[in-house]
């Protein structure tokens, strides 16, 4: 997973609120255990048409937001299902931070354990940044994680709070997988005893 620090990007404002896992990733796309391949679905039904050409007022296929790397949302951000390819459709697209004043507790979760920061606001605090984000491509927005500021394009700073430890795994790259490996030498002395007291668990007979 890579690390996620300081990232400075152009900010996409969606503001509907109730955005599910479903409008994230419909369905039909849910046949894949692969993480990549994903962004070009991306908010399948509200990008494209039935003929399956871009809808030019959807956000992300407008010219200022196509490599937005941050995305400002209305309340509720990540409802409905729990399906994991709803942050890997987001990552693959390139979106790495999603801004909201609410978040569904699955979709936040799942967010961190793919390398994207989700960060919960007042709402007046998100109507400043999606104003922001209205300025389109030459109004970036810096995430800086290590020191928890968000900070505008006009030198506005936003300060706003994450769990310690979900903090230590994105600065870190951690996954699931990365934390098990920080173990791996404790791991191995386990099995290793384990060997000498309790031969048969790894016989080969």
């Amino acid at each position: 997973m890579d690390k996620f620090t300081t990232l400075t990007g152009v900010a996409a404002p969606l503001p509907q609120i109730n955005v599910d896992t479903d409008m994230i990733i419909p369905k039909q796309f849910l046949k894949t255990i692969q993480r990549t391949g994903l962004g070009k679905n991306l908010f399948d039904e509200m990008r494209y048409d039935e003929t399956g050409a871009e809808k030019p007022d959807f956000v992300l296929n407008q010219p200022a937001y196509r490599n937005a790397e941050i995305l400002v949302a209305g309340d509720n951000f990540g409802c409905g299902s729990s399906r994991e390819h709803a942050p890997w459709a987001l990552l693959d697209f390139g979106i790495r931070c999603v801004i909201a004043p609410s978040f569904a507790d699955i979709f936040y979760n799942n967010c961190f354990k793919n390398g994207i920061l989700p960060i919960a606001l007042p709402q007046e605090d998100v109507d400043k940044l999606m104003d922001d984000a209205k300025r389109g491509a030459n109004a970036t927005v810096t995430v800086d994680l290590e020191a928890q500021e968000i900070r505008g394009p006009d030198g506005g700073v936003v300060k706003f709070d994450v769990d310690p430890f979900k903090k230590h795994c994105l600065l870190n790259g951690l996954d699931d997988i990365g934390l098990s490996m920080e173990k791996v030498d404790s791991i191995d002395t386990f099995e290793e005893k384990q060997k000498t007291a309790q031969p048969w668990l790894y016989s080969s007979a």
